[in-house]
């Protein structure tokens, strides 16, 4: 993802998640931490053959510890194995950074996303209460131990 990429990525996200949606601000800052030597980011996009922005996702490094901070993907695709994909990049970057073990939140309404997590080997750990707001919707908190043994897939655009 580059920051020519975050008006399509703002329309996804605010018809994917109108209630907490990131602003404009908060994928600025992600994105000045996703380049150079001292990176501790990875953003990517998934496009069609159209050049649309059909999916997103990002990954916060800090030690040997990674968080999963964002996977999403259009509605029109949900199902396609584009989260998938998304997630495996992801998961290659938190081996890349050398981390040991990743963490996630997922709201504890999204059955469809808990399981895409489950598949790669995220186990439920415990709830953060009222995590997402304003609709004050819990989330389940995941982990997962040695990213590079649940990496498969293929490469999406960084």
């Amino acid at each position: 993802m580059r920051w020519w990429d975050i008006d399509q990525v703002l329309e996804l996200e605010k018809d994917l998640f109108p209630e907490d949606a990131w602003s404009r601000g908060m994928f600025w800052s992600e994105l000045a931490h996703s380049r150079g030597a001292a990176a501790t980011r990875r953003y990517v996009t998934a496009e069609d053959d159209t050049g649309r922005i059909v999916g997103y996702a990002g990954l916060a490094a800090s030690g040997d510890l990674a968080d999963v901070q964002t996977i999403a993907v259009a509605r029109d695709l949900q199902g396609s194995g584009l989260g998938g994909r998304l997630l495996t990049d992801l998961l290659r970057a938190a081996t890349a950074f050398e981390c040991h073990e990743v963490m996630l939140e997922c709201r504890v309404d999204n059955i469809r996303a808990q399981k895409l997590y489950e598949r790669f080997g995220f186990a439920p750990i415990g709830f953060r209460r009222g995590y997402y707001q304003p609709g004050n919707v819990d989330a389940l908190v995941m982990r997962l131990t040695d990213p590079s043994a649940s990496v498969q897939g293929t490469e999406i655009n960084g």
